[in-house]
């Protein structure tokens, strides 16, 4: 990036105090261009360098800065510097800021808004928690259907300046109510003398202030928009969400998703910044429950302690069985989690993936049962290594294969919709959390069928 190649000239002209070249420089750059610049300095240059930008910029520059560098920056500014930099933030990306803050600390931070900017700081923050209402800006342009062309250009040339988005606007009737969206293209290509309600087509999509963010995700997919309007419960336009934030949601919506299938708990800053202790604490309570699962696994092999005795081969193939399962389970867990995140099917879709499911796993168990076999037939012409009952031990791995895989592969694709109709998080039926569940149900499986084919011969 651009920032990292002249970091160097930069870091040389701080050390020399030539603020004024570096000002002249850094107004040329974008605000992400200067965050990704002030992250690679030490904080006392990151001091520095922040308070030569103007407010306007030194608040563009701030939002893109992540929350523990907004914090340093803010610790290092006089009251009179703080309250400048939170007027002029935006309101979403403020109350993004406010959301990471204790709330003994939130308030303090209101008390630096102006009143009008206060007003509309505690009115977000009053939204519930993950909600469309934290997530929207009030900075919009709205229209009257009754305004032609010019008076709306008129308008945004008055009033756009410090708008979040002008590639939309919202027309609303005289209560506030929204009843058309239009783009900014229609609006330019029209003659001065047409009327807005020419150009209306009323169809729209809005969200509701109450919505949640994840719901917000999907219509922006849907629709391909750069904007949403948000209305109340009444449908007065009272603020809209823009592409950029929901990004930014989308992005720790998969990475938490990530983590639960990973049976990890959710990290709450990025991996380089979280503490060794944080780190172990975060992944020891899933892994311990996901060792005392496996202790059932030992449980179940003691108790087919005598077949194992009499058939010492039966154990070389435990590993193999039990892998097969588990990973064939994890494949289907990951599958159907995603697929419920990106709302291709529903918990009404249970049958199908049922059928579905079925249908791979046995596939897919046949295709592993005819490795299997080869392979016990290869070593056996080799080396003779499983002795006269060769042929019965290779039939007893293929069948357990089939079974085991395709049992995994039902465990792992209805258990995620088993979670979401209770209500839980379907990511919490993490891989590891379902290899783990096959492996003890697995190893029941393999010695049931064991004790049947090879009645008689090795049991």
């Amino acid at each position: 990036m651009l920032s990292m190649l002249i970091s160097p000239e930069i870091k040389e002209l701080i050390q020399n105090r030539q603020f004024l070249d570096l000002k002249e420089i850094l107004m040329d750059w974008t605000p992400t261009d200067i965050a990704d610049l002030i992250l690679t300095l030490s904080e006392d240059e990151r001091v520095l360098l922040f308070r030569l930008l103007p407010k306007e910029l030194a608040a563009d520059v701030f939002e893109y800065l992540d929350y523990d560098t907004q914090i340093e920056l803010i610790r290092s500014m006089s009251h009179e510097k703080i309250s400048e930099l939170l007027n002029e933030m935006s309101p979403d990306d403020r109350t993004a800021l406010f959301e990471e803050m204790p709330p003994n600390v939130v308030k303090q931070m209101l008390n630096y808004l102006s009143f009008e900017e206060r007003k509309i700081a505690q009115q977000l923050l009053g939204y519930p928690e993950n909600s469309v209402g934290r997530l929207m800006t009030p900075d919009y342009i709205a229209i009257k259907d009754y305004w032609t062309v010019q008076d709306t250009l008129d308008y945004i040339r008055k009033y756009g300046q410090d708008k979040e988005t002008l590639n939309i606007l919202f027309v609303i009737d005289d209560f506030g109510r929204l009843i058309d969206d239009i783009r900014i293209r229609e609006i330019l290509l029209a003659s001065p003398e047409t009327k807005i309600i020419e150009l209306m087509d009323g169809n729209f999509v809005s969200l509701s202030v109450t919505d949640d963010q994840e719901y917000a995700i999907e219509l922006f997919k849907k629709y391909d928009r750069v904007a949403l309007p948000v209305t109340d419960s009444t449908g007065i336009l009272v603020g809209i969400v823009t592409v950029d934030d929901v990004l930014d949601i989308a992005e720790e919506e998969t990475t938490e998703d990530i983590h639960k299938i990973a049976a990890v708990q959710v990290l709450e800053e990025p991996y380089p910044n979280t503490s060794i202790f944080q780190m172990i604490k975060k992944r020891a309570g899933w892994l311990s429950i996901l060792f005392i699962s496996e202790m059932f696994t030992a449980t179940a092999m003691g108790y087919f302690e005598h077949e194992i005795a009499r058939a010492v081969v039966l154990a070389l193939f435990v590993p193999l069985i039990i892998s097969s399962g588990g990973n064939s389970g994890s494949q289907a867990s990951t599958l159907i989690i995603r697929s419920l995140a990106l709302n291709e099917i529903s918990l009404k879709d249970w049958f199908y993936v049922f059928r579905r499911e079925i249908l791979t796993g046995l596939s897919l168990g046949i295709i592993l049962a005819i490795i299997g076999f080869l392979r016990i037939s290869l070593w056996q012409f080799t080396g003779h290594v499983y002795g006269e009952h060769w042929f019965l031990i290779g039939i007893t791995v293929a069948s357990a294969l089939i079974g085991v895989v395709c049992w995994g592969t039902l465990m792992g694709s209805m258990l995620p919709l088993l979670l979401k109709k209770l209500g839980f998080d379907p990511a919490t039926s993490s891989a590891p959390f379902v290899a783990t569940l096959v492996d003890v149900t697995g190893i029941i499986i393999y010695f049931s069928i064991a004790s049947i084919i090879l009645r008689g011969t090795l049991l």
